[in-house]
C-alpha cells in the first residue's frame, strides 16, 4: 500500500472511527450512570414516601412510580450498559492495533506490506463491532417476541 494512502486511511477512516467509537462510549457511559442511579435513588425512596406521605399527595408517590418505571425499561431497552462497553472494547482493540503496527508486533512482523495489514484488521474489528451490536439488539427483540 501506498504511504500517501496509508497516511490518509489513518487521517480520513482510522481516526475517525476511533473518535466515534470513544464519543459514542462516552454518551452511553453517561446515559447509564445516569438511567442506573435514577433507578437507585427512586427505587428507594419509593417506601419510604409510601409510608410516610399523606393520601392527599398520593399523586407523588404515583409519578415516581411512572418515572421509576421508565428509567427501568429505558435500561433495558437501550442497551446503555452493553453499548458502553461495545464500544469502549472496539475503540481500545483499534488503539492497539495501531501499537501493535508501530512496534511490528504479532502478524506485523512478517508482513511484506503492512500497512495492508492493517487496513484489513482495523476492517475487521469495525465489522466485527457491527455484527455484534445486530447480534446484541437482534437477540433483545427474539426475547421480547417469545416473552
Amino acid at each position: 500500500m501506498e504511504v500517501d494512502k496509508f497516511e490518509s486511511y489513518l487521517k480520513d477512516r482510522y481516526n475517525d472511527q476511533i473518535k466515534w467509537y470513544s464519543d459514542k462510549s462516552s454518551r452511553n457511559k453517561s446515559l447509564y450512570m445516569v438511567f442506573q442511579w435514577g433507578v437507585i435513588i427512586f427505587s428507594t425512596s419509593l417506601p419510604v414516601l409510601v409510608a410516610s406521605i399523606p393520601k392527599e399527595y398520593q399523586w407523588i408517590t404515583i409519578g415516581i412510580s411512572i418515572i421509576l418505571a421508565i428509567g427501568t425499561g429505558s435500561l433495558k431497552t437501550f442497551k446503555f450498559q452493553e453499548n458502553w462497553v461495545n464500544y469502549r472494547t472496539i475503540s481500545e482493540s483499534l488503539k492497539k492495533e495501531k501499537h501493535f503496527y508501530d512496534a511490528e508486533l504479532s502478524d506485523y512482523s512478517n508482513s511484506d506490506d503492512k500497512e495492508a495489514l492493517f487496513v484489513e484488521r482495523v476492517e475487521t474489528l469495525i465489522s466485527r463491532e457491527n455484527s455484534l451490536w445486530i447480534s446484541t439488539h437482534t437477540q433483545k427483540e427474539e426475547k421480547e417476541k417469545k416473552g
